[in-house]
């Protein structure tokens, strides 16, 4: 493939799950030979570590999807590097781009691509149905990350022809460099010799369900009374949740130990690994415990169920159901069949379906098509900044 020329947009302050597919998208293209630059918020953590792996970063402040001055310099970087695609991955992004590329002559005009990774409709937040108009017009492509989201984004009226589902994907290469069920985290969790460790790893907000979870604790309890609870993460629910877990009586049985970053040799710690959302792009997490070799137990939101099908890779219950979660807990913990055999399909799932590469070929694929749709040959080398 002729090499293209991408120009990113993230927003975010932060670091969730969106920025770490950002980033291996990045390391992805450059490996396969591709110019790349990443125009993100300056300072954030996106900045840092794409910096940090050789990528061109660009650090511009984007006050809001209405910041003019950030779409002029989104315009002119656009025109100044020459690139093919500019490819925005948050709504504000999605925003500030389409604007951007507006501002460029048709003839030097790059192609817009979007990333939606949220599975709630586009009307959601939606001032007098403006998002109608921004999702409607100035895009070349929605590339959701499920197909899941691609139903929602075609109900609510955006072209079929202009959406391409790109699942996320996960670098399975750091699962399995981590430590094989370590005895010494298990301990540092204070888990109990001989219990079953049931965890969850998420931001902790209200889509995320982990109040479900917990709802299903002490249900768990009353007849598997050797288990612990971990739920990793942190997030604006985090006192919440720990007081909903004291007002159950289980605070002793559930431990909060925060963000970590050695989550791969956390998800090998576990015994079982519960995704209780009620909406869910995808769940990147859930790839990541398939991958581990961890049995789990997901919900029917979203894109789960395009990974964690019932009874082959996992066991699906219906969304915000405590007793249903813990009706599949106690099955799969009840079942180590079960538990193997879906453990084994899910792992050979993960690596034919959801790996970085194939994202990344999904992506360079839908680069390829836009560009070949409008008769458009990628710009020549040499415009690099």
């Amino acid at each position: 493939m002729s090499r293209l020329r991408v120009l990113h947009l993230n927003t975010e302050p932060t670091w969730r799950g969106g920025e770490q597919q950002v980033l291996y998208l990045l390391d992805g293209l450059a490996a396969r030979g591709h110019p790349t630059w990443i125009a993100c918020q300056p300072g954030s953590p996106m900045a840092e570590r794409a910096g940090a792996r050789g990528h061109e970063v660009i650090e511009l402040r984007m006050r809001g999807e209405v910041d003019a001055p950030a779409m002029w310099r989104l315009a002119r970087l656009a025109r100044r590097l020459r690139v093919d695609i500019v490819h925005a991955h948050t709504s504000h992004a999605h925003t500030l781009g389409a604007v951007a590329v507006r501002m460029i002559r048709a003839h030097a005009r790059p192609l817009l691509v979007v990333a939606r990774r949220v599975d709630f409709s586009i009307y959601r937040r939606s001032f007098f149905g403006l998002n109608g108009l921004k999702y409607k017009h100035g895009v070349d492509c929605y590339v959701t990350v499920s197909e899941a989201i691609r139903r929602v984004l075609e109900a609510d009226g955006v072209p079929p022809e202009k959406i391409r589902c790109v699942h996320s994907g996960i670098d399975v290469a750091r699962i399995d460099e981590a430590p094989q069920r370590s005895e010494a985290l298990r301990a540092e969790l204070d888990v109990p010799s001989g219990h079953a460790l049931v965890g969850n790893v998420a931001h902790m907000a209200d889509h995320k369900g982990q109040r479900y979870l917990l709802d299903a604790v002490p249900r768990v309890l009353a007849e598997r009374p050797e288990c612990t609870f971990v739920i990793v993460g942190d997030g604006e629910l985090r006192a919440t949740l720990e007081d909903q877990a004291e007002r159950l009586g289980v605070r002793e049985r559930v431990r909060f130990p925060g963000f970590r970053r050695d989550v791969p040799a956390l998800l090998k710690a576990m015994d079982l690994f519960v995704m209780p959302s009620h909406m869910e792009g995808l769940g990147t997490s859930v790839l990541d415990a398939m991958a581990a070799g961890v049995p789990v137990v997901g919900t029917e939101a979203g894109g789960i169920p395009e990974s964690v099908v019932h009874e082959e890779t996992g066991l699906l219950c219906p969304v915000r159901d405590g007793e249903a979660l813990a009706r599949a807990i106690l099955r799969m913990l009840g079942d180590p069949e079960l538990a193997a055999r879906c453990a084994r399909n899910a792992r050979a799932k993960v690596r034919a379906e959801f790996s970085t590469d194939a994202m990344v070929e999904g992506t360079l694929s839908v680069y390829a098509d836009l560009l070949a749709r409008a008769g458009r040959r990628p710009a020549a080398a040499g415009a690099d900044a």
